[in-house]
């Protein structure tokens, strides 16, 4: 029988692939609605489809691990021992690939006691000697000691799993200097770090093959250990044990009891039914075709008749007369859409129900259409706020927005949004968006005009609503389309900065941190890379012999908050050091930004995004303004930059007073809370008079500290062990404190409690305005995405009623600021502060506005306690 004749067998390590998969793909960019992580799941499915496609495999299977132990953990405890706990967001993806794969038709096969190279080991040699061709897939080196005339592996390469090198016997002797049977000895020798097996000391793979080319075999080296001279001599004769026990370790089985033998493993049709139902459910949109493609299958044969895919209407061409007119007899919602180039419109589609139309932008065009886009006609966008910024900047005020198809998709899928329309007009159409292909210079297939997409926007608008819960929808229509029109303005107008004192700062914090670096150099003698992460391993856990940090895989963390930990712990001049310089050059990274970002008018136009966070909290962009510090002396330095702008007389600051604490006490009707704000007494003091049975009055400065971190850390779900650690105090002082706070304000535990078991039954929380946030690990078997869950669940409410609230206030200030006649407006929204830049005489009109419209944002037990600060900049605005 020729090779060509010869039938192949691909046996591929499932466990090792997709683990390798899962770090190779960004984890945020695949996960379901239902906040399913799929990296893994998708990598290895593109890997796999692809190797079948090209190697076209008559006999197939993929082998996986039961568990950790094995017959080889019995032999040697340690073995693997070093390996971390698999990541939370890979928990789940192998019993779900597991399900794709039986979907395929593809055989699946685990066995206790061993490891999956085990099985693929027995399957290759078995099909070897019964004729077959054989593949072996894995990133186990332990399978090079298969590779045979008969037996190629495939491994892949350091950067995922896209890569495949071929390993035949050739490949193997030219890259080891040894056949195949051999690599194991050399494992033997130098060792496997991933396996937890050590090696001998300095032998490296050189001399490992040295000694075995020069010895003939692992056994003859062995019985001639006291003939090896030096110190890599001593070294092996006093690690025989270890060798042995290695290379005992490292064998693989060839004879593992299988259900199934290679005959068994032919290829077989999918089920492309199943196949579809496991792909929607996974959420994968792009992948059904190719896999597909690579096993033969008709697209077309399944037990359901494939959804029909709407063709989008031809948009008619129309002048700015033309367009005018068709839009001032539109029916209906009516989808807007502009092509914009850099900040510039250059077209404009518009669409209804059934029809589309568009024309070039022009001023011709501004003019005819100015009426109808600021009336109260409604119009429904995707992504409108970059569109209203466009027509802001020809002088049109957009009016009637009745949607934002991206803002609403983010509303039900807080966790997970879809990034763009095509994802909305896949998941809410089951359509695919005609799209152009941006990496080819003449596009293949055209994309959908700015009339057609207009179209589509309209349709996935329609389909969103009829599918939106009653409170959900009120959410869009109360909070968040006005908040876009406030942030539209907020971004146009910018902040003014000053650049001197942006960059004389920067030039301070640069001779501190080469000051701090020198510093550091004299505490251990020699220089050394700050930033680098293997430099530092080596000082602090070689050189300077400190405690190891937590293993990742690249070595022991040297993060900032391990190092603070160790520093705690194991004090160092070369530990303070390191930190102060690494706040230094973080600090002189985020002014350099800020500086950067001023633009020609001298002001920062930040982007906000509101789709940005899972809770309704908004966060920026280019420069990110969240990661100001806060209340520190550097922060007040940055903040003084900020400054009111040409044109206007003075920066207004504006936020709550312990917001989410006034929530609290709101949700939990907790008497005793609600007292405590309702008297106007100092919250803290008033809480740690009950807690500690003294009068306010006699409340230390400690119990105040413990007692405001147990509030604010009951509402992220904080642990005596937390508790005990923030503190530094002992964690039976910690639970003692837990247990007197909740004897005197019960109903703040009967609510967290209630709260965490309600979201539980519903599958989400809920704000006091209806934002719902979907926690489907509440109810998982696995304990630690349960009770990471559980402590989200009980801050979403409270963090997430407080965005409603900032959020309400803000666009009605904007409005009232607007309907008054006032040139005062709204500049920056950060954290839980405003900052508003008020025209000459105008201070008082505006403190009122701010005042009253923050304070009855919302109708609470307590009342919300607004502080108002004044200054010619931000800092000096504080308050």
């Amino acid at each position: 029988m020729t090779d060509a004749e010869k039938p192949t067998l691909l046996v591929v390590d499932g466990h090792s692939l997709a683990y390798r998969a899962f770090y190779a793909l960004p984890v945020d960019n695949f996960s379901t609605k239902d906040g399913q992580h799929t990296n893994g799941i998708y990598g290895f499915l593109s890997m796999f489809v692809n190797l079948v496609k090209a190697e076209k495999p008559t006999h197939l299977a993929v082998a996986f691990d039961t568990s950790r132990q094995s017959f080889r953990t019995r032999e040697y405890s340690e073995y693997k021992a070093n390996r971390s706990e698999s990541p939370i967001e890979f928990k789940g993806q192998i019993p779900l690939l597991q399900d794709c794969l039986r979907a395929l038709n593809v055989p699946v096969l685990t066995k206790e006691e061993v490891e999956a190279d085990d099985i693929l080991a027995t399957l290759a040699t078995e099909a070897s000697a019964e004729g077959f061709s054989v593949l072996v897939c894995s990133g186990d080196r332990d399978t090079i000691q298969l590779v045979t005339d008969d037996i190629t592996l495939l491994y892949p390469n350091v950067q995922g799993v896209s890569q495949l090198k071929r390993y035949d016997t050739d490949a193997v002797v030219e890259k080891y200097g040894l056949p195949p049977a051999q690599y194991p000895e050399i494992a033997a020798l130098v060792g496997e770090t991933s396996d937890n097996l050590p090696g001998v000391p300095k032998v490296g793979e050189k001399t490992a093959v040295k000694w075995l080319t020069q010895w003939g075999s692992l056994e003859a080296l062995l019985d001639n250990a006291d003939k090896i001279t030096g110190v890599v001599g001593n070294n092996l004769r006093e690690h025989l044990d270890d060798v042995k026990r290695n290379r005992a370790l490292n064998r693989l089985l060839r004879d593992v009891e299988l259900e199934v033998g290679p005959a068994d493993l032919a290829v077989q049709p999918i089920d492309t039914q199943a196949v579809r139902d496991i792909f929607a459910r996974l959420e994968f949109r792009t992948l059904l075709p190719r896999v597909f493609d690579a096993f033969g299958a008709d697209p077309s044969a399944s037990s359901e008749e494939a959804r029909p895919t709407a063709t989008a209407p031809t948009a008619t061409v129309l002048d700015a007369p033309g367009l005018a007119a068709w839009a001032a007899d539109a029916a209906g919602p009516v989808g807007v859409t502009l092509t914009l180039v850099g900040s510039r419109p250059t077209r404009i589609g518009l669409a209804t129900a059934d029809a589309a139309a568009e024309a070039e932008w022009t001023d011709a065009v501004r003019d005819a259409l100015s009426d109808w886009l600021a009336s109260r006609a409604p119009k429904v966008f995707a992504a409108a706020k970059p569109q209203l910024k466009a027509l802001a900047r020809e002088g049109i005020v957009v009016g009637g927005i009745a949607d934002d198809v991206i803002l609403a998709g983010w509303l039900v899928r807080p966790s997970f949004p879809d990034k763009s329309l095509a994802d909305l007009v896949d998941r809410y159409l089951g359509e695919k968006l005609p799209e152009a292909d941006p990496t080819q210079l003449v596009p293949e297939t055209e994309g959908a005009t700015p009339g057609q997409l207009s179209w589509y926007v309209r349709r996935v608008s329609e389909a969103q609503r009829a599918d939106l819960p009653d409170r959900v929808a009120e959410v869009l229509d109360d909070i968040e389309l006005p908040t876009l029109e406030a942030l539209a303005d907020m971004e146009l107008a910018g902040v003014a900065v000053s650049h001197d004192k942006l960059a004389q700062f920067s030039g301070e914090l640069a001779a501190r941190a080469e000051e701090l670096a020198q510093q550091a150099y004299a505490s251990i003698g020699h220089e050394v890379n700050l930033g680098s992460p293997k430099q530092l391993q080596e000082v602090l856990f070689d050189e300077l012999q400190l405690p190891k940090t937590r293993k990742t895989k690249s070595g022991y963390t040297t993060d900032a908050a391990a190092l603070a930990d160790l520093q705690e712990n194991a004090h160092h001049p070369f530990l303070d050091l390191l930190l102060r310089h690494r706040e230094a050059t973080k600090l002189k990274q985020i002014i350099d930004a800020l500086d950067a970002a001023i633009g020609s008018d001298g002001r920062i136009h930040t982007t906000y995004v509101q789709t940005g966070s899972q809770t309704g909290r908004l966060s920026s962009t280019d420069p990110n303004l969240q990661n100001i510090p806060i209340r520190t002396d550097e922060s007040r330095r940055i903040r003084a930059a900020f400054e009111v702008g040409e044109g206007y007389e003075t920066l207004l600051t504006a936020d709550y007073s312990q917001i989410e604490m006034r929530i609290m006490a709101h949700l939990s009707g907790d008497p005793g809370l609600i007292e405590a704000f309702n008297s106007g007494e100092d919250l803290h003091r008033f809480v740690g008079s009950r807690v500690f049975g003294v009068e306010p009055s006699e409340v230390t400065p400690a119990m105040r500290t413990k007692v405001k971190a147990m509030s604010y850390g009951l509402v992220y779900g904080l642990s005596a062990f937390g508790l005990s650690k923030q503190l530094r105090i002992e964690q039976s002082e910690a639970k003692q404190l837990m247990l007197e706070y909740f004897a005197r304000f019960g109903a703040v535990r009967d609510y967290l409690r209630g709260s965490v078991e309600q979201a539980r039954q519903d599958g989400y929380t809920e704000t006091i305005f209806g934002r719902r946030r979907p926690f489907p690990d509440l109810t998982s078997m696995n304990r630690v995405l349960r009770e990471n869950a559980e402590r989200a669940a009980l801050n979403a409410p409270i963090q997430g009623s407080a965005a409603d609230i900032m959020k309400i206030a803000l666009f009605r200030i904007r409005d009232e600021l607007a309907s008054a006649g006032l040139r005062s407006r709204v500049l920056l929204q950060i954290h839980d502060e405003l900052v508003v830049e008020v025209a000459a005489g105008e201070w008082d009109a505006v403190e009122s506005i701010v005042r009253a419209r923050m304070a009855d944002a919302a109708d609470l037990s307590v009342p919300l306690d607004v502080q108002i600060g004044r200054g010619g900049d931000w800092d000096e605005a504080g308050h």
